[in-house]
C-alpha cells in the first residue's frame, strides 16, 4: 500500500505540465477517491508555484474549484495548466487533467485554484463569534489514538471497506453516544500510513482536499449509527444486514467541489483533524454536503461544499465508453 505522500507525488515534465500516477489503494470501486484527486491537483500546482511562477512568492492554495466530469482511473494522470491571473496578492490558475486510456485522450476534472501566501496575508480582522451549532463533544487528540478519550470511539470497521479501499487509509472516531443530528457526521481523522521515514503520515495543506472529502456516507447514517459499541443500528441483526446490503449497492460521486482554506497548518503537518459534514437537501439522486475542518484548538481550517449524485455502484465499475482521439498537451 503506497502512503499517501507517494500516491499523490506529482513530477514536472515542462514549464506548464505535471504528472501523477493514481494508485489502487487510494480508489472508491475502480475510481480514484474524488478528495485524493484534489489534493494531487493541489500538489501539482503547488509545484508549479514553486518552480515555474516561484516569483509570485505565493506557496498556499487558498481557493479551489473543481468539476469532475468523467471518473477517473488508476494510472498515469497529465495536469495542464494554464495562468490565467497573476497578481500581486493572489494568482489564479487553471488546471485540466487528461488521462490516454485506449490511445484515446479525455479531459476528466478541471478547475480553478488561486494561491496566496497565507503567512504575510495582513487586512482587516474580526471576531465573528461562529461556532459549531450543535457543539461536538469535547475531545483529547491525545487519547484518541489510544482509545481512551471518554465521548470519542474509533470506528474499527467503516461500511464496505472493500469496494471504498481509500476509506481503509484512514482511522475515523466518533461519538460515542452517536451523531447528534440526522444527515450530520461529526468525526475526528488521523492517517494510519506511514512515511518513508517509518513515522505516521500527518495532514498538510496539500491534504486538506482529501480531508474535506472523507467521511462517513450521511446516506447510510439511517440505517448504521455510531455508538459506544461500534457499528449498529439499533435493529436486529437481520435488519442490519439488509441495511449493510442496501447501502452496499450506492456510489457517491462527486460534481463538484470547492475548497476555502483558512489557516496554514504548521509545516511538520498535524496527527488529527475534526470535520463536520452535513447535507441541506437529498431529491433525484442529487444531494449537496457542507464540511467544515478544524485543527484541535477548534480553529476553522478549511471549509468546503460539494456537489454529489446518489448512484447505483454498478455505474462505478462499468466498462468505460471510449470517445474519440483527441491530441494530448504533453506526455502521460
Amino acid at each position: 500500500m503506497a502512503n499517501f505522500a507517494t500516491s499523490t507525488a506529482v513530477t514536472q515534465t515542462s514549464s506548464h505540465t505535471y504528472t501523477a500516477d493514481f494508485r489502487p489503494s487510494w480508489c472508491i470501486g475502480s475510481v480514484p477517491h474524488g478528495g485524493y484527486v484534489t489534493s494531487t491537483f493541489q500538489r501539482a500546482v503547488a509545484l508549479h508555484f514553486s518552480t515555474t511562477l516561484a516569483r509570485q512568492g505565493q506557496p498556499h492554495c487558498i481557493t479551489l474549484h473543481l468539476s469532475f466530469l468523467r471518473r477517473t482511473e488508476v494510472g498515469p494522470a497529465l495536469f495542464t495548466v494554464t495562468d490565467v491571473k497573476l497578481g500581486a496578492r493572489t494568482s489564479t490558475v487553471h488546471v485540466a487533467l487528461t488521462q490516454s486510456i485506449d490511445g484515446a485522450v479525455r479531459t476528466e476534472v478541471v478547475g480553478y485554484i488561486t494561491h496566496s501566501n497565507l503567512a504575510r496575508e495582513q487586512g482587516i480582522s474580526a471576531d465573528t463569534r461562529w461556532g459549531l451549532h450543535p457543539p461536538p463533544p469535547p475531545a483529547d487528540v491525545r487519547a484518541l489514538a489510544h482509545g481512551s478519550d471518554e465521548r470519542w470511539k474509533e470506528q474499527e470497521g467503516m461500511p464496505f471497506g472493500e469496494f471504498r479501499k481509500a476509506s481503509m487509509n484512514v482511522r475515523f472516531f466518533f461519538p460515542r453516544e452517536g451523531q447528534a443530528v440526522s444527515h450530520c457526521a461529526d468525526e475526528w481523522l488521523t492517517l494510519r500510513t506511514t512515511g518513508d521515514d517509518g513515522r505516521p503520515e500527518r495532514f498538510t495543506n496539500d491534504s486538506l482536499g482529501f480531508v474535506a472529502d472523507m467521511f462517513p456516507q450521511l446516506l447510510e447514517l439511517p440505517a448504521y449509527a455510531w455508538g459506544s459499541k461500534g457499528l449498529q443500528s439499533g435493529k436486529t441483526a437481520t435488519a442490519e444486514a439488509e441495511g449493510r446490503k442496501a447501502g452496499a449497492k450506492y456510489w457517491y460521486p462527486t460534481l463538484l467541489l470547492n475548497l476555502d482554506v483558512k489557516k496554514l497548518l504548521p509545516a511538520g503537518g498535524v496527527e488529527f483533524l475534526f470535520v463536520r459534514v452535513r447535507a441541506k437537501g437529498l431529491k433525484n439522486g442529487r444531494y449537496d454536503l457542507e464540511v467544515v475542518v478544524l485543527d484541535d484548538g477548534g480553529d476553522v481550517v478549511a471549509l468546503s461544499h460539494h456537489v454529489c449524485l446518489a448512484v447505483s455502484a454498478e455505474r462505478n465499475l462499468a466498462v468505460r465508453k471510449r470517445g474519440e482521439q483527441k491530441p494530448a498537451t504533453g506526455k502521460l
